[in-house]
């Protein structure tokens, strides 16, 4: 993600419906504005947009932010005076990328009995399966070479 003076994420990457912080230390915070507002959208056309008053604290005016599943999350911020810091007209852009769908563990769906047996009985089958290959490897060599001799109880 392209950085951008004085606006700050807890991540280093924007995902899909998840929750992000936005610290804002820019203008307003500088000329010591007390009311600061963000405002956003999502995507080309800002659909969902909506108005948050930010917290201050002397990290900068802080929020926390839904993201929607969209291509990208847009904002500018306004303070109590009705000034606006919109980057210069071009508004403050950055990318939401799509959520890893099979790095997803969902905490409130159980493991069910029958799954645990079947991830056993799959792992004690290959288990098996890799100690025949590994027999087969070493003894069948000796075994057709002839050089393969049974200890008797008396030589161990």
């Amino acid at each position: 993600m392209e950085l951008t003076k004085n606006i700050f994420f807890n991540t280093d990457k924007l995902v899909e419906n998840s929750k992000i912080k936005i610290s804002y230390t820019g203008q307003f915070f500088q000329d010591s504005s007390q009311d600061v507002h963000i405002h956003y959208g999502f995507g080309y056309n800002w659909d969902n947009v909506k108005d948050i008053k930010m917290e201050k604290s002397e990290l900068g005016f802080q929020t926390e932010i839904q993201l929607d599943s969209s291509e990208s999350l847009n904002f500018c911020f306004y303070n109590e005076n009705g000034v606006w810091d919109n980057n210069n007209g071009n508004n403050y852009i950055f990318p939401i990328e799509k959520q890893q769908n099979s790095l997803i563990v969902l905490d409130d769906e159980p493991v069910s009995l029958g799954n645990a047996k079947k991830l056993r009985r799959s792992y004690l089958w290959s288990k098996k399966i890799r100690l025949a290959i590994y027999k087969i490897i070493t003894y069948l060599p000796k075994i057709v070479s002839g050089n393969y001799k049974k200890k008797s109880h008396s030589e161990v």
